[in-house]
């Protein structure tokens, strides 16, 4: 429950986001070049001239460490990092968690459908589930980006702009789909072959009736394991992604992003890319260490397999 309650605390205060750039009085998403603020009662330019070396160019504030006031400093278009990191939070985690919620959806649905019917229906489903498989996952994902970033999506009617949030979303919650789709698949197919669905089927249950009282209660313990791996899976796809620019884009921010404004201040001002990099390590930490206690609670068997008492 410490792991949770870790991840539990990072989603609140990003959730908190606009709450903490209201109270600072800051907009995270606009360049403040010419800001002042008010450090242990001296007024300081946001954006200041080296003290030390030629002193060419600006360098942005460092961390003040006090709440509201550039606590982390300012990134180099002199915008509270702060601010920055719980916004490009919030994105990160809703991407990670609607990517998630599609992955296990579509999975879900094409594992009964193949595991289930079998014949032609496996054969089309298993044979697509392998192409996407044959290719490696951040490869799909950089190659699907590269092609969407530069014109959208466009399904008929809907229409996904290339800077909506909605993109990444859709190309990580597609590409992790054979990843549980297969495990599902194995998993119905087993119960096809047990006593109670046999029973189910002699007594003339229709298959929609099966699935929904006998077989998807028994994979739905599957598919909650599946959550906090595939949540951190997520998250750390979407940082990489925004860290190459084909993820999130201007003026929308993630952790990824911000890690990419960092890269250059990394020897002057290192907090721009070492929190949300702070901030990534936790999440995914705390999912994997989450998600490997709800399989042992879940699954007791798993635990003598790996010899835990």
């Amino acid at each position: 429950m410490a792991a949770l309650s870790v991840f539990v605390l990072i989603l609140v205060c990003c959730a908190l986001a606009p709450v903490y750039a209201s109270w600072a009085g800051v907009d995270p998403f606009r360049s403040t070049l010419d800001a002042v603020i008010i450090v242990n009662g001296v007024e300081q330019p946001v954006m200041e001239l080296p003290k030390t070396g030629l002193a060419l160019g600006f360098s942005p504030i460092g961390p003040t460490w006090q709440p509201g006031n550039y606590f982390l400093g300012a990134d180099n278009q002199g915008r509270d990092v702060m601010a920055r990191l719980l916004y490009g939070g919030l994105n990160s985690i809703t991407i990670a968690g609607i990517a998630t919620i599609l992955t296990l959806a579509f999975a879900t649905l094409l594992g009964l459908v193949a595991g289930f019917y079998g014949g032609l229906a496996d054969t089309i489903i298993s044979r697509v589930l392998d192409v996407l498989w044959a290719f490696p996952v951040y490869l799909l994902a950089i190659s699907l980006s590269v092609v969407m970033i530069t014109q959208g999506i466009r399904l008929g009617p809907v229409e996904i702009d290339s800077g909506s949030l909605a993109l990444p979303i859709f190309i990580i919650g597609l590409i992790y789909i054979p990843y549980v789709a297969r495990p599902v698949r194995g998993q119905v197919m087993s119960l096809r072959q047990s006593d109670f669905v046999m029973a189910a089927i002699g007594l003339g249950a229709s298959p929609g009736r099966i699935l929904r009282k006998d077989i998807l209660p028994n994979v739905s313990t599957t598919l909650i394991v599946f959550v906090p791996i595939m949540l951190a899976l997520n998250m750390l796809t979407e940082s990489a992604l925004s860290f190459l620019s084909i993820g999130v884009q201007p003026p929308n921010a993630s952790w990824g992003t911000i890690i990419q404004d960092g890269q250059s201040l990394l020897y002057t001002r290192p907090w721009v890319a070492l929190a949300p990099g702070i901030m990534i390590v936790l999440s995914v930490l705390s999912l994997n260490v989450f998600g490997d206690g709800l399989r042992d609670a879940l699954d007791p068997k798993s635990r003598v397999k790996l010899g835990r008492g």
